[in-house]
């Protein structure tokens, strides 16, 4: 016995107390953010009928968030290399935090959609600084055993997530509705910055690391022009307005990509671009995420205003889709390295699998469907997403070089956030549009066609792909 606790103690993966309570300070930021980008899934309704704004406030109350997350998402990094990993940890904490009381005091559209950008504005200095601190702080043999922590936790916070927010609705505490769902926050945000100044590390900013904010500005236009004029032009009918917001937004989206091209520090490397696997990664990211994120969102939707649910019961009946993320990313990860870029394959065609029988549901049953008749098809399409969700990223980093697999990986994960806020933001304009003119029922199951061919696509880019994983942990 004595030898086997002798060592346990010389064990050189074990976790002191201390490290212990760093890495829930990191994970505590994580969760925060995790749980804010698919709340206003559950809550868009609710939200709208205590304070109005129709159907802009509901593609919108997630699109802000992701928005901002994405475009600052790219430059968070480096502004800690810069500035401090503790300080910008310590402001993002404090940022988020303020805006989440922003949001949960809100008495009209402007003032929460203006919240959700703030919020995603901190989450995005916030996030990327957590895993550095991990790396700096961690030895090589901890830093496994630390990161393996991470899986299992988010899992369950993109489960309980919506659930909490459904139940905070349903519960009407105080009579506040669902903002407490954002005041929450004040009290995770306090304990996460109390620990965060006792427990992390001071660092040395970096002084010579450069910034490219005009690049940051010129992303940060053309995402908000592309976006708006999607949003409007199927609803307003392709006025003068959205039309200049597309004309604007590709134009800028040009500007950026020059931009990128001369720029001494840019925030994407060039050089990514002229390998075939990271792009069509990239690509297929961007469509995937962009669809499924969508997807989720008209459910939820079609659940509360179609079927007239409550907040509650429409977050458990996309409980089947996280449960399918759950289980499907536990399996699909020990096996990436492996099977590589089999594992996406399997992915997109569950997926595929998923949404075609989610539409033959809505097909036969109409808006006499249920969350029950409809578990089964959203079971399966979050199986797939979560094959997905832990290999495409992965695998498109499989040839890069190992100076170049960390830039890329940074902008691989602004892309992903940038997809949902097209995403969320294109789909719910489809369905709202298609709504007045074919109908409940019709307008959900067209919305999961254009997923279903998005997917397809999918399936034929995945080819152009590396065969193998990246084989960074």
């Amino acid at each position: 016995m004595a030898k086997s606790n002798s060592l346990k103690a010389s064990d050189p993966s074990r976790l002191t107390p201390r490290l212990r309570m760093i890495l829930m300070v990191v994970i505590i930021a994580d969760v925060l953010d995790l749980m804010d980008s698919t709340i206003t899934n559950i809550a868009a309704p609710s939200i709208v009928q205590s304070i109005g704004g129709g159907e802009l406030l509901i593609k919108w109350l997630t699109a802000a968030y992701a928005l901002a997350m994405g475009v600052l998402l790219v430059i968070g990094g480096r502004m800690g290399d810069r500035y401090g990993k503790r300080r910008l940890y310590l402001i993002g904490i404090a940022g988020f935090t303020l805006a989440s009381a922003f949001c949960g005091l809100s008495v009209d559209p402007a003032m929460i959609i203006i919240g959700r950008l703030i919020q995603g504005g901190f989450g995005a200095l916030l996030i990327p600084q957590g895993m550095s601190i991990l790396m700096a702080t961690f030895s090589r043999e901890q830093f496994p055993r630390a990161v393996s922590v991470f899986g299992p936790i988010m899992s369950i916070s993109s489960v309980f997530g919506p659930i909490l927010a459904g139940f905070i609705i349903q519960a009407n505490i105080g009579g506040l509705g669902w903002r407490p769902m954002f005041l929450i926050n004040i009290i995770l945000g306090l304990i996460g910055l109390a620990a965060a100044i006792k427990l992390l590390p001071h660092d040395q900013p970096n002084s010579e690391e450069k910034l490219d904010g005009i690049g940051t500005l010129l992303l940060g236009i053309s995402m908000l022009g592309l976006i708006y004029g999607l949003n409007e032009g199927p609803v307003a009918g392709w006025t003068i307005v959205p039309v200049i917001s597309l004309i604007a937004g590709i134009i800028f989206l040009g500007a950026f990509a020059f931009r990128q091209i001369h720029a001494a520090n840019p925030l994407i490397k060039p050089a990514l671009f002229k390998n075939k696997g990271f792009t069509s990664g990239m690509l297929l990211g961007l469509a995937f995420f962009a669809a499924v994120s969508g997807l989720s969102y008209v459910i939820s939707l079609f659940f509360q205003m179609v079927l007239h649910l409550s907040a509650y019961d429409a977050a458990l009946g996309l409980c089947p889709m996280a449960i399918g993320i759950v289980i499907s990313s536990t399996v699909c990860r020990p096996l990436l390295n492996k099977m590589g870029r089999k594992i996406v394959v399997i992915g997109l065609g569950v997926t595929l699998l998923g949404v075609f029988v989610l539409w033959l549901t809505l097909f036969l049953k109409g808006t006499a469907a249920t969350a029950l008749l409809m578990a089964p098809a959203i079971l399966v399409i979050g199986a797939g997403m979560g094959a997905c969700f832990s290999s495409i990223y992965d695998v498109a980093l499989g040839e890069l070089a190992q100076d170049e697999a960390g830039s890329a990986s940074g902008s691989l994960s602004a892309i992903q956030q940038l997809a949902s806020a097209i995403g969320s933001a294109v789909v719910v304009t489809i369905f709202f549009h298609l709504q007045s003119t074919v109908g409940d029922a019709r307008a959900m199951e067209y919305c999961v066609l254009i997923v279903a061919a998005i997917v397809v696509t999918g399936l034929c880019l995945v080819w152009l792909m590396p065969k193998s994983a990246s084989s960074e942990e």
